[in-house]
């Protein structure tokens, strides 16, 4: 009968560069933070799935050049909307 082993701690994604240092939830914790803020967004004023993180709380959008602030590592609902800019241009009109 051969014995298999079950590996639990192995963690891939771009926490795989750490090896085995820092510990497996330090690790996952990572994980979850490094794909939130690698990942695209919608952006709030074209409703285009082009939105990239700039820098911390800063988010650009490839398709309409629009910057604006939200979370460190996710682009939040409460970021102005289309409906509040447009709000906006008529107050300002």
């Amino acid at each position: 009968m051969a014995e298999t082993s079950i590996k639990r701690t192995h963690i891939k994604g771009s926490a795989g560069k750490f090896g085995t240092r820092y510990g497996r939830t330090n690790r996952e914790k990572f994980n979850k933070i490094d794909a939130l803020q690698k990942a695209t967004y919608v952006c709030p004023f074209c409703s285009y799935m082009k939105v990239k993180r700039g820098s911390m709380g800063i988010w650009e959008c490839s398709k309409c050049k629009a910057k604006f602030t939200s979370k460190a590592y996710t682009v939040t609902k409460t970021s102005i909307t289309a409906t509040e800019e447009e709000a906006e241009v008529e107050k300002n009109e």
